[in-house]
């Protein structure tokens, strides 16, 4: 029997805990004792990993393993682009702020719509393009700031870079694979990203040093940071539009600073704020501009595939 299908008040709500899921890895990862730099990001990724392997199981069937799409080549670019993901953002954390990383990751979207110009041709609206530039003004601003401290501010956020840009073409390489009628499983991607992360990063881990602590919340961070949320997150997109899933996904960047701020004492400095305000707010703008501009198009529609009543 198949189960309903959520409704969009849960889906909304899910979003929300998602991303105060996914806004966790800064204050955990500020409780480390002795594990630092890559051997953080290996035990994340391995720990998501392992994660994964118990929930994909269970949530899909044992059946699953079959239909991984082992040989198709979009199957391991997303697997590739999730890999630099986990580990540039656990890398750049070791290097900068929260706060820093999450306003730079918040350029998800924009880069994504930039990469779809470019690849699809798409055309990008005139609220896209002045998104596009204030958010520019604002990481200018952000950038201009750290240049006087020391260097692993700036080099911090150029690495964060890497996370919305992996994020842009993974997107692309999903849609364009839908658009071919060959849709990536996200969370099997999911998976094999973790799998090379870890791959890749336990030669630079080697020698281990984390306690038993650390391994406590790096096994936090793999199950509740990233399994767990990554799974929500794929039920809610089956049921939110895309600008609904952007914005909400906003919520990752307040929620990560006010919890650094609060439980890590990280206060964050004044560039930040009003570099990520610029950010954060024409994010907002522009997909709430989409959104209502999506309701009404399709308002019309509706309306439009009315008959008008007459005389029987």
């Amino acid at each position: 029997m198949n189960r309903p299908a959520w409704s969009h008040t849960r889906a909304v709500w899910t979003m929300v805990l998602v991303t105060l899921l996914w806004s966790t890895a800064g204050v955990v990862s500020r409780q480390l004792t002795a594990a630092q730099g890559f051997e953080v990001t290996f035990w994340r990724s391995f720990f998501t990993a392992l994660s994964l392997l118990v929930i994909l199981p269970l949530w899909q069937g044992a059946g699953v393993w079959a239909r991984m799409p082992w040989r198709r080549g979009a199957f391991w670019l997303s697997g590739a682009c999730w890999a630099t993901m986990f580990t540039a953002f656990m890398v750049a954390l070791t290097l900068t702020s929260v706060a820093r990383v999450l306003v730079t990751l918040a350029l998800g979207p924009l880069l994504t719509a930039l990469l779809a110009r470019v690849v699809t041709g798409h055309r990008l609206p005139g609220r896209t393009w002045a998104a596009i530039a204030v958010a520019g003004v604002g990481m200018a601003w952000m950038f201009g700031g750290q240049m006087g401290g020391a260097a692993g501010g700036w080099l911090g956020s150029v690495v964060a870079l890497g996370v919305p840009l992996a994020a842009a073409i993974n997107w692309s390489v999903t849609q364009r694979s839908q658009a071919h009628g060959e849709p990536i499983d996200l969370v099997p991607a999911v998976l094999l990203g973790a799998v090379i992360s870890s791959a890749v990063t336990l030669p630079l881990a080697w020698p281990f040093s984390a306690t038993a602590r650390d391994l406590g919340w790096l096994g936090f961070l793999g199950l509740t940071q990233l399994a767990i949320p990554c799974v929500l997150a794929v039920l809610c997109a089956r049921v939110l539009a895309a600008a609904e899933v952007s914005l909400l996904a906003l919520l990752e960047v307040v929620f990560g600073i006010a919890l650094a701020w609060a439980l890590a004492g990280e206060t964050p400095q004044r560039e930040v704020l009003a570099g990520g305000s610029l950010v954060i707010g024409a994010l907002v703008v522009n997909e709430w501009l989409g959104w209502r501009a999506a309701q009404r198009a399709a308002s019309r529609t509706a309306d439009s595939d009315v008959a008008p009543l007459g005389p029987a």
